[in-house]
């Protein structure tokens, strides 16, 4: 649909149900190696120290998400229709047999930034609803690739295999490690469920539901927590 046209929040949303209902299957992961979460990569958040609070989250987003107050962390970026990163195509439709969602959250020097709409979506075709911008279209879809500036990641592939967030990145065209995060540059500190994540951010597998923060310098903000309820996601 071309950019401009005004839609509702209340038909995405309902849109979203419908795909989650009909088509989400969660299968077990298979292919490639699994990122294994243990005691050894997963720590108590307490021994941070001091964490700051984090900051409004936002207005509600069209997939009934808080959208960031700050600018993106970089521009949205995706393979071009065809092509394949990391193993993972950019195919003309949407690919739902394997379907669900996780959140990313970004801070860097404690201010919130934005994951942008539409990556992993090639000429992402930008929808104005209600509740703010909706990537709903665009010439090919990744089988990783955001809708809504939210930090909603949307996991929809003809197979079953673990995704990780390293691969998500990939397909951004955007750098993650342990000293960066898109154009964001420091020490990252990494939060996995509420949890410290202890290791390269690159191996954080994604997952249903999952909430995953990258703090990028310092001050180190809480860990965000989102609620899954009426999202339809």
């Amino acid at each position: 649909m071309a950019a401009g046209i005004v839609i509702s929040a209340v038909a995405i949303a309902a849109i979203l149900i419908a795909i989650g209902s009909s088509s989400s299957k969660k299968f077990p992961p298979t292919g490639g190696p699994r990122p294994e979460l243990t005691a050894n990569n997963l720590g108590p958040v307490a021994a941070l120290g001091h964490l700051a609070s984090p900051a409004n989250l936002g207005p509600l987003g069209p997939e009934g998400v808080p959208l960031p107050a700050g600018p993106a962390v970089a521009p949205a970026g995706s393979p071009a229709p065809g092509h394949t990163v990391d193993g993972i195509s950019c195919q003309g439709g949407e690919q739902t047999l394997f379907h669900v969602h996780s959140h990313l959250t970004i801070f860097v020097n404690g201010a919130p930034r934005q994951v942008p709409a539409g990556v992993g979506i090639a000429s992402p075709q930008v929808q104005q609803t209600s509740a703010g911008s909706y990537v709903g279209s665009g010439a090919c879809f990744s089988w990783l690739h955001t809708h809504a500036a939210d930090g909603i990641i949307h996991i929809e592939s003809p197979v079953g295999r673990q995704f990780t967030l390293g691969n998500f990145f990939d397909e951004w065209g955007q750098p993650l490690s342990p000293d960066q995060v898109g154009t964001a540059t420091g020490p990252v500190t990494a939060f996995y469920n509420g949890k410290h994540y202890i290791g390269n951010p690159r191996n954080i597998p994604l997952g249903s539901q999952v909430q995953i923060q990258l703090d990028v310098g310092r001050p180190l903000v809480a860990p965000e927590t989102i609620s899954w309820g009426g999202t339809g996601l």
